[in-house]
C-alpha cells in the first residue's frame, strides 16, 4: 500500500474518470461555476475502524448527488454505481484511513451565457485529511448567534439540492457570526421559525424529548440528521419534528448540531445566553457517543451503512 499523501498537491483527484495529482486539476478562470455558483457536491466522512477505513452512508450521499444534477439539469455522464466506485478508489489511492471526501461536478465551460444547455460537465471527487470543522471547541460545546439574515427557501432556490450557490447565505451568516464572536450562526426559515445551522441541522432537548425542525421550516433533509433521528429512537428518545419558534432556544435544556463535518457538536451558548447549566448534556452526549461508535465501526447493529474501503 502506498504512503499517506499528505501534501495536497501530491494528493490524487478523480478527474472525468482519471485519477491525477491534484495540483494539475485546473479549470479556466471563466469557467461558469466559478463565476456563477453553478456547480453541486456532497460532503461525506470516512472512518477508520475494525481493521478497515468505512464510508458514512455512501449510497444516501450519491443519491443526493445525482437529484442535485437532476435539479439544476446537469448532465454529469456517470451513474450511481460509476460514482461510489470512483469515491471508493479515490479514498483507497490516497490511503487515508480517515478523511473527508467531496464529490463535486461543475459546467466546464467559459461562456459568460448564464444557461447551463449542453455546456459541458466535469465530475470529480478529492479527499483531505480532516477531524472536525469546530476543532478542539467541540468537546466543550460552541457558542451560536441567531444571525439577521434568513434561510433561503424553496420559492428561491432548491433547498434540498447541495449546490453551491446556496452556500452564499450560509456564508454571509457564518461571517455575522464570526465578526460578533461566536462559533456559528442559526438561521431562522423566512417565517421566523428555526431552521438551521451554516451547514449543520439543529437539534434541542426539553424534559427529555428532542425537538427539530420539520421540512416545512425550509431545511435541508441532512442525511447525518436522518442517522440522528433514527439513532435518538434506537436509544428510547422521543423525536419530535416541528416547527420550533427562536425562544424555545433560549429555555431548551440542551442544543446541538449535526452534520456531516460538524458530526454531532453540542451547544452550550445562543445569543450570550447560557444552554442548560452550560455544560454538555447527557443526552447530547449519549447520541454522539452512539454516532461515533456506528462510523467507527463498533456498533454491528448499523453496519449497513458503512461501505468498506478494500
Amino acid at each position: 500500500m502506498q504512503k499517506n499523501v499528505s501534501d495536497a498537491k501530491e494528493r490524487k483527484v478523480w478527474f472525468n474518470g482519471t485519477m491525477i495529482p491534484s495540483g494539475e486539476a485546473t479549470v479556466p478562470i471563466l469557467t461558469h461555476s466559478l463565476q456563477y455558483g453553478s456547480g453541486i457536491f456532497e460532503g461525506i466522512r470516512c472512518y477508520e475502524g475494525d481493521g478497515s477505513s468505512n464510508i458514512f452512508r455512501l449510497k444516501e450521499h450519491v443519491a443526493r448527488f445525482l437529484m442535485t444534477a437532476k435539479m439544476y439539469g446537469l448532465n454529469l455522464g456517470y451513474d450511481a454505481p460509476e460514482i461510489s466506485r470512483a469515491i471508493v478508489e479515490t479514498v483507497k489511492v490516497n490511503n487515508l484511513r480517515s478523511c473527508y471526501i467531496r464529490p463535486f461536478a461543475f459546467v466546464d465551460d467559459d461562456a459568460i451565457s448564464l444557461g447551463v444547455g449542453k455546456k459541458k460537465v466535469s465530475t470529480t471527487v478529492s479527499v483531505i485529511p480532516y477531524d472536525s470543522i469546530f476543532g478542539s471547541k467541540k468537546s466543550a460545546g460552541i457558542r451560536c448567534k441567531v444571525s439577521s439574515w434568513r434561510r433561503i427557501n424553496s420559492n428561491i432556490l432548491p433547498i434540498q439540492a447541495k449546490a453551491s450557490g446556496n452556500y452564499i447565505n450560509s456564508i454571509i451568516a457564518a461571517n455575522e457570526a464570526s465578526a460578533t464572536g461566536f462559533d456559528e450562526a442559526i438561521l431562522l426559515s423566512e417565517g421566523g421559525y428555526l431552521a438551521e445551522g451554516t451547514g449543520e441541522n439543529i437539534f434541542i432537548v426539553k424534559d427529555g424529548t428532542i425537538l427539530t425542525p420539520g421540512k416545512d421550516s425550509d431545511i435541508l433533509l441532512g442525511i447525518t440528521r436522518e442517522s440522528i433521528i433514527d439513532i435518538s429512537r434506537d436509544l428510547g428518545y422521543s423525536v419530535i419534528e416541528r416547527r420550533l419558534h427562536r425562544d424555545e432556544l433560549y429555555t431548551a435544556d440542551e442544543v446541538f448540531l449535526a452534520g456531516t463535518a460538524a458530526e454531532v457538536t453540542p451547544v452550550v451558548n445562543v445569543d450570550g445566553l447560557v444552554v442548560g447549566d452550560g455544560k454538555v448534556g447527557r443526552i447530547t452526549s449519549s447520541i454522539s457517543d452512539m454516532y461515533y461508535g456506528i462510523v467507527t465501526a463498533k456498533e454491528k447493529k448499523y453496519s449497513k451503512w458503512l461501505t468498506p474501503v478494500k
